[in-house]
């Protein structure tokens, strides 16, 4: 997928709309590459084909190596407290893991600037496709549309968990600026700051109205992982609820995807939903399969992220490895009876150093699909919210299902005998089964937990407290340069 090219112009964004692929107004045929042209913003949306290529522009920029495509997951991993670090060089990330980045380091400008990006691009198709728009018919001018805000949403719930206070810990501190109209020429620099609840709002808002009008499913499988639908939109409320700690809601999103007894699979005509019963399938580098709720694929092996930013090569190289003080060392990996099938994703290399090798394309390109949302995350997602809304039987069995489809005979006979046990228990699945997919920062955050210590050959991590001004990244010094209204 290739990305928009976007050049700031003091903080304001100008567009250089780009024709990414020639395509029919057809849903299907959205992922078949042709070149790149260029073109002007007033003809970018002059035909069914050239809207669809907006479309697909903003999956691209979603997929930048600074955002979901890769650099955004591992910054993730490296600040939580599953992996150390082997390299001290903050070029791959040795400030991020040691938790002594600044706002004038390159990655905490990177990712903002990717997401904000993106926003800018979102807003765009969001003003051009008002009800007025007559190039396409209604019905995927509302599709379209919804597209846009669920990557909106996505986007600035990245960017409000990453540098903005915790939502269980100050909802009503100013945040981050809450931009909802498309900029095409610089200067419009200073904006007020939303507070934390405000943006949590906003993207509530963008995916209740996304689910409306996103359609069910695509034609194909490939496209069923890599466009928004309505089930994609369900889950990632799953998710936001759960940061919020609204337990109540997570149940009500979950519901809808989940049934009520196992086995535990979702229909929408075609589509269906489940836990994929082989892990070997699910992560073989190009999974598309029933699991897959959304993915980012790499169809075009010279836009796949390069040796810094693929997950893969910073896995693998390794960059950084498994902590040998973390979940690495729960039974499942470090029992030599275990017959958990997870336990096969991690590998020791010959420094004894436990690697993880969920994304097995370690040589260029590096062209593993990322799975952003999956089935397995909305099962503990609903397991945790139903323990903290008192409905235990529903979370173990929820948990147990989890857990048996890497482990079949595996029963929890400890860790579920109360409703504080269950939860932690739930919360350790959850670092078992999520292990390297970006999570580990976010949960820590929403439960108001420190950043732990952490000891790697690039030296030693600090535990970081909730109240320490350093928990979430500092606002980028670009946005404090261009922007007089940023707080200081």
């Amino acid at each position: 997928m290739k990305v928009p090219y976007y050049k700031h112009n003091a903080w304001g964004l100008v567009l250089t709309v780009t024709l990414l692929f020639g395509t029919s107004a057809c849903h299907e045929n959205l992922l078949d590459p042709v070149p790149v042209t260029s073109i002007s913003e007033a003809t970018a949306f002059s035909t069914p084909a050239k809207v669809l290529a907006q479309v697909n522009g903003l999956y691209g920029q979603f997929s930048s190596p600074s955002f979901y495509g890769g650099r955004y997951l591992i910054f993730n991993e490296q600040r939580g407290n599953e992996f150390s670090q082997n390299d001290g060089n903050n070029s791959t990330g040795a400030n991020v893991w040691n938790q002594s980045i600044t706002g004038s380091g390159d990655f905490v400008n990177a990712v903002w600037n990717a997401a904000y990006s993106t926003i800018n691009s979102a807003n765009i198709l969001i003003d051009r496709l008002d009800p007025s728009f007559s190039v396409v018919e209604d019905a995927v001018r509302r599709s379209y549309v919804a597209e846009a805000k669920f990557i909106r949403a996505f986007s600035y719930f990245s960017l409000v968990q990453t540098y903005a206070s915790p939502y269980v810990q100050k909802p009503t501190v100013a945040a981050l600026p809450l931009r909802l109209s498309g900029e095409t020429s610089g200067g419009n620099n200073d904006f007020v700051f939303s507070t934390v609840t405000d943006v949590y709002n906003q993207i509530i808002q963008d995916l209740n109205e996304a689910e409306a009008d996103l359609p069910a499913t695509y034609g194909t499988a490939l496209l069923n992982v890599a466009r928004a639908r309505k089930a994609t939109a369900i889950a990632l409320k799953t998710r936001v609820y759960l940061a919020q700690g609204n337990y109540t809601k997570v149940v009500e999103e979950a519901a809808k995807l989940v049934p009520t007894t196992p086995p535990y699979q979702y229909t929408s005509g075609s589509l269906t939903h489940r836990l994929e019963p082989n892990l070997t399938t699910l992560f073989n580098g190009s999974y598309i399969g029933n699991e897959a709720i959304f993915t980012i694929p790499f169809l075009i092996p010279t836009e796949a992220p390069a040796l810094q930013s693929a997950l893969a090569s910073n896995y693998l190289t390794p960059v950084i490895y498994l902590n040998p003080q973390g979940i690495v060392t729960d039974p499942v990996f470090s029992s030599e009876t275990s017959t958990d099938a997870r336990k096969n994703l991690v590998i020791t290399n010959t420094s004894g150093q436990k690697l993880l090798r969920k994304f097995p394309k370690n040589s260029a390109p590096f062209t593993d699909y990322i799975p952003v949302v999956r089935y397995a995350e909305v099962l503990l997602n609903y397991a945790e919210a139903a323990a903290q809304t008192n409905d235990l039987p529903r979370a173990l069995a929820l948990l147990q299902a989890v857990r048996n489809r890497s482990d079949a005979t595996f029963t929890f006979a400890t860790g579920v005998n109360s409703r504080e046990e269950l939860i932690q228990t739930i919360r350790n699945e959850r670092r078992i089964e999520l292990l390297g997919e970006g999570f580990r920062t976010h949960d820590l955050f929403r439960t108001n937990s420190p950043l732990p210590a952490k000891v790697g050959n690039a030296g030693t991590a600090p535990a970081i407290a909730p109240t320490a001004p350093n928990y979430v990244w500092p606002i980028p010094s670009g946005e404090l340069a261009y922007n007089k209204l940023a707080p200081r």
